[in-house]
């Protein structure tokens, strides 16, 4: 049986001695908060550091607060607490719904969404639902203060964009509104989702109309993305959508690097593309 490699585990009190920590060990250091994704890496010899920094036990970035709109969300809260929110589920139901969703109830309990997002698994399910519901995220080093778009921080298979020394410490997610439809469908067989897709839709009519509208797909490529081209197509009358939902299917797969894996062929992931965004679709605008 393969066996974690020595490292020592350092508990700062605040995210600015976190921030100090990383920038002293460099290299040899990186971020821990549940682990899930990371101690399996060291585990396998994928990665490797001397020095792990445990942000659970800094005050403050487990909680989740609503204010101005949104939901700020510590980027120590577990799936489970984001799912099990009673403040999630008012404001942002289809998150939570999400977050019920993520792997199975041993890595929501201890996986933690600011750890998911900034390991930046190709398989990940939050990223996807986060494009579409407009979030961001907020970052914190020496240096001060920092907010960006959550496609800003997503650049790669397994990399983010994150500078040295630099702590992903809360993630602000914009409350849902009365006129807002979203959801989340995942097409999932082997261990990790073979298709991720988010929809929201904005609609002032109960859903007979849609004046605008995000749609994002990950898992089927190294990271997920937003479908900008596919997006004018999904709004205007419900009945003039349904019948574009095949072409607009069609430019979400060929903006997306669909890439053949152990998952799935690229021209598999092309048609579930195209199911899961008629099954998506109804989800989130039943007729």
């Amino acid at each position: 049986m393969t066996t974690l490699s020595r490292f020592e585990i350092h508990q700062p009190g605040s995210v600015a001695e976190a921030s100090q920590m990383l920038e002293h060990y460099g290299d040899q250091a990186a971020i821990y908060a549940g682990g899930t994704e990371l101690l399996l890496a060291m585990r396998h010899r994928a990665l490797s550091y001397q020095h792990l920094i445990d942000l659970k036990v800094i005050p403050g970035l487990n909680a989740i607060e609503a204010r101005d709109g949104v939901i700020e969300i510590g980027a120590a809260c577990t799936h489970r607490t984001i799912e099990s929110s009673s403040l999630v589920r008012e404001k942002q139901p289809a998150f939570a719904e999400l977050e019920s969703q993520v792997a199975n109830i041993r890595v929501r309990a201890t996986g933690t969404l600011g750890g998911n997002l900034c390991f930046a698994e190709p398989h990940s399910d939050p990223a996807t639902m986060l494009l579409v519901l407009g979030a961001t995220v907020r970052i914190q080093s020496a240096r001060g203060t920092r907010e960006i778009p959550i496609e800003k921080l997503l650049v790669g298979a397994y990399a983010n964009h994150l500078a040295p020394g630099e702590i992903l410490t809360w993630i602000v997610v914009p409350c849902a509104k009365s006129n807002h439809r979203a959801a989340y469908m995942k097409f999932q067989i082997h261990e990790r989702p073979t298709l991720g897709l988010g929809l929201w839709l904005e609609t002032p009519n109960g859903g007979r109309t849609l004046t605008a509208a995000r749609v994002a797909v990950g898992c089927v490529s190294p990271f997920p993305s937003r479908a900008s081209s596919a997006e004018a197509l999904l709004t205007g009358s419900r009945a003039k959508v349904e019948k574009r939902l095949p072409e607009a299917a069609a430019l979400i797969a060929d903006g997306a690097d669909l890439v053949d894996d152990h998952e799935g062929s690229a021209e598999y992931k092309r048609h579930l593309i195209d199911v899961f965004l008629r099954r998506t679709f109804h989800k989130a605008v039943p007729s």
